[in-house]
């Protein structure tokens, strides 16, 4: 598998490469060359997940790392089930929460962890990686205890869930967490700017577990090509899927299988009140704001990372970013759908309630939607008790940390601070 710089194109590197080093120069995100179509047969749709992400990833890898390793990569990442489950009239929620800290990030976190701990080998890594609230404790739970692998996780301070910040901020060992003072945007940009330091970079070997890193991306297509398997065949070609949007890892993983040839009809970017693509589907101008803090925390996000690739694929394939719907829901909205969903008999979260009003929005004629049910709805136990009047049950991965104390350490949101931090800790 060959990939180029998106900022240097000229760049080009292996899978093996781009996983160990997350970023290219001038923080640029790794690009394939070319994009796998598949032979989406009878055979494909009947057999069961784990075999059908062998084939989507192994079209990607195989040649590279070999079919026998791919296959171990796949059994050994995805363990667990992901049901599409009915959750209103015209839609299902595909349900990506059942991995251990009961977010979708469990999927690309554990395929990262394991491509790194085999093609690593023993050199020493570190992964420094920013989250909105549920790729830190994917991370921190796939890379938790490897040798020769430490992992720093930059947060918001204040701005995730108490139950997303015990998950992986009461670990200690080779995890080491940070409430930055200030917001996801700036957690991220002090990963770019890390990344951009060769003297930094090449010190700590530093790579990333954000959805910037190859590895999560392909992870993540697998789940839209298992949607599709567990609708009725005759409902397959009239998909649509709103994809609750806050780095839009998600949304690309999604393009990348359409491109492989999934027949999704179309796709719904859905964000909050931080919508930045919205208004730049609609203008045309590029203008990020503030980051505002909504109960979806998790898509508080104004500079998505992931969009160049984006724009990058519509060109590769020939379509116009114009039929990409996107659509803005806000906070009274987030709540009333919320409660639609409980009334109709689907308990949910604020994100996923956000891509299922969406949804609602856009859906017509004869077309089926999918929203991604992108986390357990106990981890955001404040916001949903709060919206919905019902005391929720902790399941047992979070009632396991709900006393354990928090072990980050607050740090300022600058460059200089983080430098400093990684010099004294590891």
């Amino acid at each position: 598998m060959e990939l180029f710089n998106l900022s240097q194109p000229q760049e080009r590197v292996d899978f093996t490469e781009a996983v160990q080093r997350g970023l290219g120069e001038g923080q640029g995100l790794f690009f394939p060359d070319a994009i796998p179509t598949l032979n989406l047969d009878a055979a494909f749709w009947q057999s069961d997940f784990l075999t059908r992400a062998e084939t989507v990833l192994g079209a990607w890898l195989d040649q590279e790392l070999g079919h026998d390793r791919v296959r171990t990569l796949v059994r050994d990442a995805f363990g667990f089930p992901l049901p599409l489950v009915p959750a209103a009239p015209g839609q299902y929620a595909l349900e990506l929460f059942h991995g251990p800290t009961l977010a979708f990030k469990d999927f690309g976190a554990r395929f990262l962890a394991r491509c790194l701990s085999t093609l690593a080998k023993d050199r020493p890594l570190t992964i420094l990686t920013a989250t909105s609230g549920d790729t830190g404790a994917a991370v921190a739970d796939a890379f938790a205890g490897l040798d020769n692998i430490q992992v720093v996780v930059l947060y918001p301070d204040g701005g995730i869930s108490p139950l997303q910040e015990k998950m992986f901020c009461t670990l200690g060992g080779n995890i080491h967490t940070l409430a930055v003072k200030g917001s996801f945007d700036d957690c991220q940009a002090l990963v770019k700017t890390a990344f951009s330091d060769a003297k930094l970079k090449a010190q700590f070997g530093l790579t990333s577990a954000n959805s910037i890193n190859i590895a999560r991306l392909l992870a993540q297509i697998c789940y839209f090509f298992e949607a599709l398997a567990q609708l009725p065949a005759e409902q397959r070609d009239q998909a649509v899927f709103a994809v609750p949007s806050g780095n839009f890892g998600n949304l690309t993983a999604g393009l990348l299988a359409k491109a492989m040839g999934a027949p999704i009809k179309r796709f719904v970017a859905a964000t909050n009140s931080n919508d930045t693509v919205p208004r730049y589907l609609k203008s045309g101008v590029w203008a990020p704001e503030p980051v505002h803090a909504t109960l979806s925390n998790a898509m508080d996000v104004t500079s998505p990372n992931n969009w160049p690739r984006v724009e990058a694929l519509c060109a590769r394939q020939g379509w116009a970013l114009a039929e990409l719907a996107a659509e803005r829901v806000s906070e009274p909205e987030t709540v009333v759908r919320l409660k639609a969903l409980y009334q109709g008999g689907y308990l949910s979260e604020p994100h996923a309630a956000v891509a299922s009003e969406a949804l609602t929005r856009q859906l017509s004629g004869e077309e089926v939607g999918v929203f991604l049910g992108t986390a357990h709805p106990a981890k955001f136990q404040d916001a949903v008790e709060s919206a919905l009047g019902i005391e929720l049950p902790l399941p047992p991965a979070l009632a396991a940390v709900v006393d354990k104390p928090v072990l980050s350490e607050k740090l300022e949101a600058s460059f200089e601070a983080l430098a400093g931090y990684l010099k004294r800790t590891l």
